[in-house]
């Protein structure tokens, strides 16, 4: 492609993009040295964008410099790019290389690079895999350790990872009740199928779970065999990094605390089935049920259902077992979250489309399949959209973490524009916010529930093209909607910081704490905003509190007007810091036990974005302490500082 009128704000957000001047020393232009190195990166890890003539200033601004010969630095850079001495594998053809002309008369080339599959990385230079092996990491390349390297080699030759024999494995290391559990399964399931008259060993053969090759002679469990039915103490023998996880979160969402835990920690068998088995008990527990019937037998079975099922087993077929990221599964109160260690083998917009199959444990997805557990076909992410789409949730989340490699599925459990966050964005902005076309009020929308929103995440949420979405998520920043983070792929985007009742004043907090949720200041006023200015707010009678929050907090006197006096650093500015705003919640709680909702009220924020965004942080870090420390899903916790 030539001839194409160079635009830095054509330059797309949905990938990563390397500027380098390769003018050379006499203008007419030159391949830069390091341009190899980008190329390994980008093709090894999500892809990219090469612009050459173009130079990129301290402050992030762009310079377009161009070159007069782009004929000659295209003739070299096709020259050494298929070169296998200089590039193990060349994957781009001439409709990725664009050339363009500059007002000047001079050129700039970009080169699209794509994620390689697969089968082709890693994508190395200089002839060596292990010293010429390089990733992308936040705008940077950077070389692969050696083990990482070998896991690309391994998952090129390697269609599925969980067929290789484990060589002195044998039926001794079967937890006898996982596979009992198994075959009686199947049996209720399919009681004529043909494998229910074997006998284990054949069984597990059948299934793929144990192999004899024929050439060595060797024979044993499979991986497969052994992950979905073994022991536990044999299984992290055979595979170090082994580990499952599954987390029920309080209602605060603090994911370094639980209510509910599953490991293998010797009660149990620590298998793939059982982990199956235990987990989506956990997972369907008190689900809303409607009642329904086919025929006269009541069906129990919901979208919902549907869509978790499919989603556990897509996590276990398709981790990486040799990583050393665990299997992680969490529920929220609203939320469901999957973690599988390594990349997915697909791209992800593909995956979103469905049609494609490259599953990483096929013996594995084998066993489940014959339960009539998890889709082939690459069906698995297109059902559970279909089925979560049904409940009129927000569209699922699904991401890939770079260091170490990981694959994420959310599901979260609030419809795409719920009424009350609806609410809080019109306290926030006022009418302005009633006047922003609907995929602007979604793009809000979704910054405030997630924390932050992508060109790649609307792109799944909405059908807009990913450079309208650049469009829109600028005017949003112009208009002071939303601060951007970040560049390229990772530019992230958060509401504002704004106060939620530019009019309100100290008169009109509605702070009414009762004893039972503010302690360690005795008993405030019923309503704050009734007390004169400088009248102390606790109750004279502090014999209804504990003894030990009296005695300590006796001189943990707090007026409205000084509590507020606290938050104005906060409170009457609509852009802080965030370590101020932390600062300001640690001398709100010092001394005194407020809740979340009071904390929103004196700063003027809202209650949500305070809690996942400083609170939680806060109380991860051991700054601040709770009220119900055991019980941190209580109805009326609240927070102090800690060791104040």
């Amino acid at each position: 492609m030539t001839d194409a009128i160079f635009n830095t704000d054509l330059i797309r957000e949905d990938v990563e993009h390397e500027y380098k001047r390769a003018t050379g020393r006499d203008g007419k232009g030159a391949l830069p040295g390091s341009l190899w190195e980008t190329y390994s990166a980008f093709a090894n890890t999500h892809g990219g964008v090469i612009v050459l003539g173009v130079e990129e200033k301290e402050d992030g601004e762009l310079e377009a410099i161009g070159f007069s010969e782009p004929s000659k630095v295209l003739d070299d850079f096709w020259s050494q790019a298929n070169n296998p001495q200089k590039l193990s594998r060349n994957i781009l053809s001439d409709d990725d290389v664009t050339e363009y002309l500059l007002e000047n008369g001079r050129w700039v080339i970009g080169i699209d690079i794509p994620r390689a599959s697969r089968q082709d990385r890693p994508i190395f230079i200089n002839g060596n895999p292990l010293t010429g092996t390089y990733r992308r990491q936040y705008a940077g390349d950077f070389r692969c350790p050696e083990s990482e390297v070998r896991r690309m080699l391994a998952e090129q030759t390697e269609d599925s990872r969980d067929e290789r024999i484990l060589v002195g494995y044998k039926l001794d290391d079967i937890y006898t009740d996982s596979l009992k559990a198994y075959r009686n399964r199947l049996a209720a399931l399919k009681p004529d199928h043909p494998y229910n008259g074997l006998d284990d060993l054949n069984f597990l053969q059948r299934l793929g779970g144990y192999r004899s090759d024929r050439k060595t002679k060797e024979e044993g469990l499979t991986v497969a065999g052994l992950l979905m039915f073994g022991r536990q103490e044999a299984i992290q023998e055979a595979l170090s990094n082994y580990f499952v996880d599954y987390r029920e979160l309080p209602i605060d969402e603090t994911k370094t605390q639980w209510s509910d835990r599953l490991v293998p920690d010797g009660t149990w068998s620590g298998n793939l089935f059982d982990f199956y088995r235990n987990t989506i008990q956990r997972l369907f527990l008190n689900l809303k049920v409607p009642f329904r019937l086919v025929g006269d037998e009541r069906i129990d079975d919901t979208p919902m259902h549907k869509a978790l099922r499919e989603a556990l087993v897509n996590t276990m077929v398709h981790a990486d077992y040799s990583a050393r990221v665990p299997i992680l599964v969490i529920r929220a109160p609203s939320y469901f979250e999957f973690r599988n260690p390594g990349w997915m083998r697909v791209p992800i917009h593909i995956a979103f489309r469905g049609g494609i199959s490259d599953c990483r444990n096929h013996n594995i997805q084998r066993m489940f399949g014959l339960l009539n557990l998890g889709e082939k076909a690459g069906s698995g992410i297109p059902r559970v959209i279909e089925n979560w789409r049904t409940q009129h949730y927000r569209f699922p989340e699904l991401w890939e973490a770079e260091e170490p490699e990981a694959t994420f599925l959310r599901l979260r459990t609030v419809s795409l524009l719920p009424e009350e966050t609806l609410t809080d964005l019109r306290q926030r902005f006022k009418n302005r916010f009633d006047q922003l076309k609907e995929h602007e009020r979604l793009a809000l929308a979704t910054a405030q529930i997630e924390g932050a929103v992508s060109n790649t995440r609307l792109q799944q949420i909405c059908s807009l093209h990913p450079r309208d979405i650049t469009t829109l998520l600028r005017s949003l920043v112009a208009a002071e909607f939303l601060t951007s983070t970040g560049k390229g792929r990772a530019t992230q985007y958060q509401l504002v910081e704004v106060e939620v009742d530019a009019d309100s004043d100290t008169a009109q907090l509605n702070l009414s704490l009762s004893d039972t949720e503010m302690s360690g200041t005795s008993s405030l006023s019923n309503d704050m905003s009734s007390l004169p200015n400088g009248t102390s707010s606790l109750s004279n009678d502090m014999s209804s509190l504990p003894n030990d929050v009296t005695s300590s907090n006796e001189n943990a006197v707090a007026s409205r007007d000084e509590l507020v006096r606290i938050a104005e650093p906060v409170r009457g500015n609509r852009r802080v810091a965030p370590e101020t705003t932390k600062a300001v919640i640690l001398d709100l709680c010092a001394g005194r036990f407020l809740t979340t909702q009071h904390i929103a009220q004196l700063l003027n924020r809202s209650a949500e974005r305070l809690r996942h965004r400083f609170i939680k942080p806060l109380c991860d870090a051991g700054q601040l302490e709770r009220r119900f420390p055991d019980r941190p899903n209580h109805e009326q916790q609240a927070y102090r500082t800690k060791d104040s």
